[in-house]
């Protein structure tokens, strides 16, 4: 089994960016991006919500997702997620087969707002050192240019 950890930076507004977006409109496009994951995501053609709860920590949202098949593989392209937003750094996204996806909003030592993605995405039938592992980690780090 191989477990693929990536993650990645990026400032929210790059040097020369207009507008400058403040804190509250990245959290408020973060929780669209739980609603209507297909506008931010591109190889996400379809969401929908199935249910939405607040608990003890945050806002939990179930929902049911379609991914391009190229994306994902043909066999397992909708995928019932559950989301936890936690105000106003981090979403947190569960996959049914154990993989994870993390958007953290924090804040650089000059004060710039910057994103981080973290990904950690399981395959049990794929061996740590194999080929098909690299394969799929270079596949994985193409997705960042989505």
């Amino acid at each position: 089994m191989v477990n693929i950890n990536l993650a990645y930076s990026a400032p929210i507004n790059p040097s020369g960016a207009s507008p400058i977006l403040s804190e509250a409109q990245i959290w408020n496009g973060l929780r669209r991006k739980v609603r209507k994951a297909h506008e931010f995501v591109a190889p996400i053609l379809e969401c929908e919500v199935l249910s939405e709860e607040d608990t003890a920590s945050g806002i939990k949202v179930t929902r049911q997702v379609v991914f391009d098949k190229e994306a994902r593989g043909s066999n397992d392209n909708v995928v019932k997620e559950v989301v936890y937003e936690f105000a106003p750094t981090r979403v947190d996204f569960y996959q049914p087969d154990g993989s994870k996806v993390f958007n953290i909003v924090s804040v650089d030592q000059e004060g710039n707002l910057i994103m981080t993605y973290a990904f950690e995405w399981q395959h049990p039938g794929v061996e740590a050192e194999g080929e098909q592992a690299k394969e799929l980690r270079d596949k994985y780090f193409k997705l960042r240019e989505l």
